[in-house]
């Protein structure tokens, strides 16, 4: 899968992006929300298990490094893939600090929306954060999914602490946002 946007495009991950996914995973800050920092072997079993063997498993779905296209460098990843121990499809998104607060985040999330409705004909796309990620949750709104209250997941992937819930249907979302 390819997408790009004006300012970013997409990529699958390799084994050879390893030491960008662990120092990305090694930052307090950036993962304050994703869990927390992982260690190498930690975020070396997520790029192997969670994102590389993924790709296979369900085609056309995955997590994907975030290029900024007029220089190629990464600036985090987006996703649209399914909840852990869920049959939800979920879009999603992590950006390093240098890209905070440049619209990175809402520019592709948007554009993997339109995909997920389009391309792969999803019938429903959620996506989810936490209470304190009010940054996230604008994110998510402005993408034009719609809040629905707090879901807990029983993955341990989540912290089992209530999360906010966004989703939207396919055919409400290409109404208000065009094919």
């Amino acid at each position: 899968m390819t997408l790009t946007t004006e300012r970013l495009s997409l990529r699958r991950f390799t084994p050879d992006d390893l030491e960008w996914f662990v120092a990305l995973y090694a930052d307090e800050a950036v993962t304050r929300y994703l869990g927390g920092v992982k260690d190498r072997d930690a975020a070396t079993a997520l790029l192997q298990n969670r994102v590389l063997r993924y790709y296979d498993e369900h085609p056309g779905l995955g997590i994907w490094m975030t290029r900024e296209r007029a220089t190629g460098e990464p600036v985090g990843f987006h996703l649209l893939n399914h909840i852990q121990g869920e049959t939800i499809i979920q879009v999603g998104y992590a950006l390093a600090r240098p890209a905070w607060g440049k619209g990175y985040a809402t520019e592709m999330a948007a554009a993997i929306l339109r995909y997920g409705f389009v391309d792969l004909q999803l019938e429903r796309i959620a996506g989810m954060t936490n209470l304190p990620n009010v940054a996230s949750q604008r994110v998510l709104a402005k993408i034009g999914l719609e809040r629905r209250g707090e879901r807990t997941f029983p993955h341990p992937a989540y912290g089992q602490q209530p999360m906010a819930w966004f989703e939207r249907d396919a055919d409400a979302w290409l109404r208000d946002h065009g094919r």
